[in-house]
């Protein structure tokens, strides 16, 4: 007989996930069986899996828990393969922990383990916000062609715990006629891949001391999606990078999905960058392992 485990849908901002509590880490799921989860005709359909694992019962969870995180979110992307982390599925993951009780959102912010180290959640106007920790720069051009972009275009590489490469356009035209169900190309290819983001300043960039940009994004394993938490933070960072020292600090940046607002406070003596946004469980149910 199958296996039956229970499940939750959720979303951030349309970037959808397939919750799985297994607190005790009693499940090996294989990455056929996360791709047939995350199957949108023949599965429960999302963007992705989050396991709820205590951090103790993972290996990769072994300073997390030493670190005091409880929870440790086991992230696989459509494909099955795993990430460092990823911003929408966060919030999502510490929605579901105050929900069903097994975590509280209310008081000292919620410590969560991942494979890009641990995360802080707290609640904030747009939802929840999440603090991604300091960001690196990456000093290589990586070139970029995409199906509707003619010419390839210059890249910037940016780490937030996971890859990126942020492309500028010039104008929402090439931005809504990108053909994202071809993947792009990098040249040359990070060798664990990258999300690729696609944006274009808002005109004008800052108003009242916020900056505002539009984004269109390809994920590693996934394809398109509506949204991209961490990339989102790393179009911020990017076209704050190229404006220059007079940059807010503070951001909103549209998606398909909707909008999620990004900063970048000084913390102890080096910036973050912290990513806000709602966070929504759909519904929940059984399902039978293939």
């Amino acid at each position: 007989m199958p296996q039956t485990i229970s499940f939750t849908k959720g979303h951030g901002t349309g970037n959808d996930f397939v919750i799985v509590p297994d607190p005790d880490g009693a499940l090996d799921l294989s990455d056929d069986q996360v791709a047939v989860l995350c199957d949108r005709r023949f599965g429960i359909g999302g963007d992705g899996i989050l396991r709820v694992v205590r951090a103790s019962a993972i290996d990769e969870g072994t300073d997390a828990a030493a670190a005091g995180a409880e929870w440790f979110m086991d992230y696989r992307n459509a494909d099955g393969s795993k990430a460092e982390m990823c911003g929408n599925g966060i919030r999502v993951f510490a929605r579901y922990l105050a929900e069903v009780g097994w975590a509280s959102l209310d008081g000292e912010p919620l410590a969560i383990g991942t494979r890009a180290g641990v995360k802080t959640v707290t609640r904030s106007e747009l939802g929840l916000e999440v603090d991604l920790g300091p960001w690196r720069v990456e000093t290589d051009e990586v070139l970029v062609r995409a199906r509707g972009i003619g010419a390839p275009r210059p890249g910037l590489g940016i780490d937030v715990g996971n890859p990126h490469i942020v492309v500028a356009l010039p104008d929402t035209r090439e931005l809504d006629g990108l053909d994202l169900g071809v993947m792009p190309q990098l040249h040359p290819e990070p060798p664990h891949g990258a999300n690729i983001e696609f944006v274009v300043p808002s005109d004008p960039l800052v108003r009242d001391g916020v900056g505002s940009i539009r984004m269109r994004v390809f994920e590693r394993g996934v394809g398109e999606t509506l949204s991209c938490g961490t990339g989102v933070a790393a179009a911020a960072l990017a076209v704050r990078h190229w404006a220059g020292p007079a940059a807010p600090d503070h951001w909103t940046v549209d998606v398909p999905g909707g909008t999620l607002g990004v900063r970048m406070p000084l913390v102890g003596d080096e910036h973050h960058v912290l990513l806000s946004g709602p966070a929504t469980l759909v519904y929940s149910g059984e399902v039978a392992l293939a």
